[in-house]
């Protein structure tokens, strides 16, 4: 992911459109977008801030976290449900969600859901 443009240059391409030049003049003298210039005077219009917004970051596990009692609770009763067995249940709850969703939220928590096969493994030794 790209860093966003720093505060100085920030500053001087407002300073620039504040005095009159045109957009295109002024991204073409700082090396920027005429988007970002356009988008820069309109959000410090808006807000009064030319700072950036906050990049990357979780936006949506906070969803699956408001079921984690839940969840924890399922596969302590339940230790070999499985993650598509976990995500229907979750949808009759009213949580659409997918399987890597929930591997996630068990990533997080530190748990593992491991199945076991359920035939003898092969032998190793000698006959």
């Amino acid at each position: 992911m790209t860093r966003p443009y720093s505060d100085d240059l920030r500053e001087r391409v407002l300073s620039s459109v504040w005095s009159g030049e045109a957009i295109r003049g002024v991204a073409g003298q700082f090396g920027v977008s005429p988007s970002f210039v356009s988008k820069l005077g309109s959000r410090y219009q808006r807000t009064g801030s030319m700072a950036p917004d906050p990049q990357g970051g979780d936006h949506r596990s906070e969803r699956i976290e408001a079921h984690a009692d839940w969840l924890l609770d399922r596969v302590e009763e339940t230790p070999d449900i499985t993650l598509a067995e976990l995500c229907a249940e979750l949808n009759v709850r009213g949580l659409e969600t997918a399987p890597s969703t929930v591997w996630r939220f068990f990533d997080r928590h530190g748990l593992t859901i491991k199945k076991r096969q359920r035939m003898q493994a092969n032998r190793t030794g000698q006959m």
